[in-house]
């Protein structure tokens, strides 16, 4: 299985930076760039590979770049392909999206397609996040929150152009659209390889075991107030009126985060009927979720995650002794109700 890293970000956020660095720096690795472009004309191309009279390129580090028009399943295809002959030697895969995409697509490539399931395993999403232009932009254009909704990994550019107020204000929002995906800086494309690659942010298996910080909503915002599970939840989706920013307060995002916590187990027949109930009713509007769930009779956690309408479980690590046996869930979407969402699945517990 190849890992494959989703690279996606607004328009000018600084994803070719961060791409033209990966694909020039000595690491070592040998990785497969994709340029998705969807049949519109690339001005990435011309940044990234100086002949484009080519559409896939050699780096002399041992990368290679790739230019697709059109189909993105064809071409994973045609590249698994091309290294099963010796053609081309790959370890990995990072497919960049426009700045206008919608990730959700190209992640459910992922899980659609028998050939690209069976050669290729999705890493994670990760979203570059302009700190300079991202508020305008998470209110003007919902894309950018989807980008964000989608991250299993938020890295922030131009952070020097901003003030430490604002950087502060921006990552606290970024944190209710998704309170899931780490943040950290790639200023001039600097961040490290492992910031970026094998982030196991999306697979399922018992190593993931959903990394601690995933589920912390019991943060400090920037107002100082700590909100846990006892907040009423309303926190996910709004600012609380302060006035954050100057120029920018009251930023409802249509794409929020809420999160489901209970230490009762669930029914898994119950649980099983109303999840696929859901996903029939909301699953456009539901970007990602997961969760580990704890199952009446099972002494193993059973861990969840799904994109819009596609849903999968697996077998987690056995529950410790010490273990707090609870069930742990996020769900990211636009405009979810949260109410039906939380009182649905509180009727599915034992």
């Amino acid at each position: 299985m190849i890992p494959t890293t989703i690279l996606t970000g607004f328009l000018g956020a600084g994803k070719t930076t961060l791409l033209n660095r990966i694909l020039q720096e000595d690491h070592g690795m040998r990785i497969a760039v994709i340029e998705n472009e969807f049949g519109e004309e690339n001005i990435d191309n011309e940044i990234l590979v100086r002949d484009t009279g080519e559409q896939i390129v050699e780096m002399n580090n041992g990368c290679i770049c790739c230019t697709v028009r059109g189909d993105l399943i064809v071409a994973l295809s045609n590249l698994a392909q091309k290294r099963d002959a010796g053609e081309i030697a790959f370890d990995r895969v990072v497919i960049e999206t426009t700045g206008l995409a919608n990730p959700g697509p190209v992640a459910q490539t992922f899980f659609v397609d028998e050939e690209v399931g069976a050669n290729y395993m999705l890493d994670a999403v990760v979203t570059v996040v302009d700190a300079r232009h991202a508020m305008a932009q998470l209110d003007q254009h919902e894309e950018a929150q989807r980008q964000v909704g989608f991250a299993d990994k938020i890295l922030l550019s131009k952070t020097d152009l901003v003030s430490a107020e604002e950087l502060a204000t921006l990552t606290a929002r970024l944190a209710r659209i998704n309170p899931r995906a780490p943040i950290s800086k790639s200023d001039f494309g600097r961040a490290p390889i492992a910031e970026v690659l094998d982030l196991k942010g999306f697979n399922l298996n018992d190593k993931l075991e959903l990394d601690p910080d995933f589920l912390l909503t019991d943060q400090v915002h920037e107002d100082g107030h700590v909100h846990d599970e006892h907040c009423g939840h309303d926190h996910h989706h709004h600012d609380h009126g302060h006035d954050h920013d100057h120029h920018h307060s009251h930023h409802t995002d249509d794409i929020a985060a809420f999160v489901f916590k209970s230490n009762r187990p669930f029914d898994t027949a119950k649980l099983d009927e109303f999840l696929g109930g859901l996903v029939n009713v909301y699953g456009p509007r539901m970007l990602r979720y997961k969760g580990v769930l704890f199952m009446q009779d099972a002494d193993r956690k059973v861990v969840f995650q799904g994109v819009h309408q596609i849903m999968g479980s697996d077998l987690g690590a056995k529950w410790g002794e010490n273990d707090v046996r609870g069930s742990k869930m996020v769900f990211i979407g636009k405009n979810l109700p949260k109410d039906i969402f939380i009182s649905g699945l509180e009727q599915c517990l034992v």
